[in-house]
């Protein structure tokens, strides 16, 4: 990887979007992967956000549903607001086979991990199931993990973490329906992640079930911290323009 630097990764989607002209996976408009007036109407997160869970809340400590039962991630941030143009970008990515979305997406990854005060020695995606790989042929959290790590220059390992039993899409489910879906769920290479502090990128937040439950195992296999970094994440209950 050390010699796979993110200059010829990046070379490489250069010279796809000549032989095939891509276009905006926010908006559809012909000539970019990702435009400038998608772009401008991304709507960030607040600043003020759980120290550990990062859900928007007013006073920006800690919420009571951490404070109640502290998730097994030492941190979790999202970017993005999960709605409009992000949304139809990451539908594209994960049902479209618009694979180079994810480069643009570990570039905003990118841009926004260096804001934050986080020791990562180990970059790694949520991992996806076999039946569902082999459905969709790739792991979208991955095509946007790769680009991050070579852009960060922190190692990357799609092996550290993979998932030993097979669970249903979480679309439909309550907070509660989702965490007992994930329970048990992962299994971590602790050879590969003993002592370092990881860092797991997904897609999408909604509940965090899934990133807790990745966090504990990591944890329970010998990492020393985990931190949580997704694209996006779903506000329930709550309106952002």
């Amino acid at each position: 990887m050390e010699r796979f630097t993110y200059f010829y990764y990046h070379l490489f989607w250069e010279i796809l979007d000549w032989i095939f002209p891509p276009v905006c996976s926010g908006c559809g408009k012909s000539g970019e992967r990702w435009c400038s007036t998608c772009d401008q109407k991304l709507i960030p997160l607040p600043d003020k956000v759980c120290q550990i869970c990062g859900y928007p809340i007013d006073t920006g400590a800690t919420c009571d549903k951490c404070l109640a039962e502290r998730p097994g991630f030492t941190s979790l941030r999202s970017i993005y607001v999960y709605q409009d143009e992000i949304r139809n970008a990451l539908h594209r990515l994960k049902y479209s086979n618009d694979l180079g979305v994810g480069e643009i997406m570990g570039q905003k990854c990118a841009n926004y991990l260096n804001f934050l005060d986080w020791d990562v020695d180990l970059i790694i995606p949520v991992p996806l199931g076999k039946r569902r790989r082999r459905e969709r042929g790739y792991n979208q959290s991955a095509l946007i993990a790769f680009p991050l790590a070579l852009i960060m220059k922190i190692p990357y390992s799609s092996k550290a973490l993979f998932r030993k039993k097979e669970t249903v899409t979480q679309i439909d489910f309550k907070a509660e329906e989702r965490k007992l879906n994930v329970k048990d769920a992962f299994s971590a290479n602790s050879t590969i992640i003993n002592g370092k502090s990881v860092l797991i990128i997904d897609d999408v937040i909604t509940t965090g079930s899934t990133m807790d439950a990745c966090a504990a195992e990591l944890i329970n296999s010998g990492a020393r911290n985990v931190y949580g970094l997704s694209v996006a994440r779903t506000m329930i209950g709550k309106k952002f323009t």
